[in-house]
């Protein structure tokens, strides 16, 4: 009708996180239920490691599942909102024709497709990983079978598909809860009641604050972008010496594909949405550098906020393993906050995103006033 089979495979973003979270929940909610399947056998200089192992693979879980799960939500929102924005004149025709905002909305069911790519994706990959993992968490201590659980596959898999339709389907039908008129005049004009008199600012000032105001999901994903580059290279940094080589490079590989998504994800949309005013820029002579840091400039502060609460975040969530769940293993190496790792992890960070904002930059500012005549 609205949106077909295509359109709910489009949303990368959502297949991304979901195959990330499910891809860590596999094998350490496999891990879980196999040394419950052996707890009455456990040696007993192997106890404390085996309850460690246990208490770390739930909390590992519950803390990197719902964090992703939350943004997997937020990313099926977003896209859903796109996409109404997008059609809405045909939406609008429809409702005017007689059809409710439930039976439209209903059509969003697809959009848990891009969500099966990505649970089907990251579970195939868990288990594959599985034996590695295994080894590495037991140390040589405890031998742990590998046996798939199917419950496992329908929890990681098939539910978090029915669960983000669902999300989709109230995500759409609360959208179209506007006026028929309002959907066939396209994008509506906001309300801007108690906005400052900003008569003062100049146009480039004004654009520089206006733009994350006027997009919050894409400042969310921007400093959601550092927060995971931050989180994942210093974790991963750490491993090292709290785990293994392997561990942290698949942490390392994790965040910066999260990274990378968040980012891309947040400043495909600000090009489209600014190429016809960076276009009128660029007509009236502004330069390179101006018109650059009008549109993304404003994004700096939340881009490094999010990487200030990813350092937090990552050395929180590491004290709690070596304080709490590993504070009785023997060998257990200290952990201190690792200032050498931080400051490569900016490092790199900075690298990274202004590079990226100055390859944007380009990208937008290649728009022809041409194109944006005849609107």
């Amino acid at each position: 009708m609205i949106i077909g089979v295509k359109d709910g495979l489009k949303l990368f973003g959502v297949a991304i996180v979901s195959a990330c979270a499910v891809f860590v929940c596999t094998f350490f909610l496999n891990y879980y239920l196999d040394c419950m399947s052996i707890q009455g056998t456990v040696p007993p200089e192997s106890v404390q490691l085996y309850d460690a192992q246990i208490l770390s693979a739930k909390l590992t879980c519950a803390i990197t599942g719902g964090v992703l799960a939350l943004v997997s939500c937020f990313l099926i929102a977003f896209y859903t909102g796109i996409l109404i924005e997008n059609r809405s004149k045909t939406i609008g025709a429809l409702k005017a024709m007689g059809y409710s905002d439930g039976r439209i909305a209903f059509g969003f069911w697809v959009f848990g497709l891009s969500a099966f790519l990505g649970t089907a994706s990251g579970h195939g990959l868990g288990y594959a990983f599985s034996p590695m993992i295994y080894n590495l968490m037991s140390d040589g201590l405890l031998e742990v079978p590998l046996t798939y659980h199917f419950e496992l596959t329908f929890g990681l898999v098939f539910a978090p598909t029915l669960f983000f339709g669902a999300v989709a389907i109230l995500c759409a039908y609360l959208k179209l809860r506007v006026p028929v008129m309002t959907l066939l005049r396209g994008k509506a004009e906001k309300a801007r009641a108690g906005r400052k008199d900003v008569r003062d600012r100049s146009f480039l000032r004004e654009v520089f604050f206006r733009t994350p105001a006027a997009h919050k999901s894409l400042t969310f994903f921007v400093a959601f972008a550092g927060f995971c580059f931050a989180a994942m290279l210093q974790m991963s940094w750490s491993m090292k010496d709290l785990s293994s080589v392997t561990m942290g490079v698949m942490m390392l590989v994790i965040g910066v594909v999260l990274a990378i998504t968040a980012f891309l994800l947040a400043m495909t949309s600000l090009m489209r949405g600014n190429a016809k005013t960076v276009s009128l820029m660029k007509a009236y002579g502004y330069t390179f550098l101006q018109y650059g840091n009008a549109v993304f400039g404003g994004f700096r502060p939340f881009a490094y906020l999010g990487f200030g609460v990813g350092t937090l975040y990552q050395y929180g969530l590491l004290r709690l393993m070596v304080d709490l769940v590993f504070k009785n293993v023997e060998a257990m190496p200290s952990y201190s906050f690792d200032v050498g790792a931080f400051f490569v992890s900016l490092a790199a960070y900075i690298v990274f995103y202004e590079l990226s904002v100055v390859f944007f930059t380009y990208r937008i500012g290649k728009e022809n006033i041409r194109k944006f005549v005849a609107e």
